[in-house]
């Protein structure tokens, strides 16, 4: 009795060993990927911006160049 008694508590600790490393491990992973999934985020969304203010510039210096235009007409009819 006391044979089966400790084999059973062995294998009880064992099993908790075993299982509590595992999910440590599986949590270290899914950590490490959250991180990763986080930095390829941040790079993405610096992308955006970057995107975003290329594209209020390229809108600012096309309406200067309409009124560069606009004046450039201006001038060729006061000319005539």
């Amino acid at each position: 009795m006391t044979d089966t008694i400790l084999v059973a508590s062995l294998s009880l600790i064992g099993t908790l060993v075993g299982s509590l490393s595992g999910i440590l491990a599986a949590n270290r992973l899914t950590n490490y990927r959250i991180e990763m999934l986080e930095k390829k985020v941040e790079e993405h969304n610096q992308v955006t911006e970057r995107v975003y203010r290329l594209e209020q510039a390229d809108a600012v210096e096309a309406e200067e160049i309409k009124v560069i235009n606009h004046r450039i007409a201006d001038l060729e009819e006061f000319h005539k």
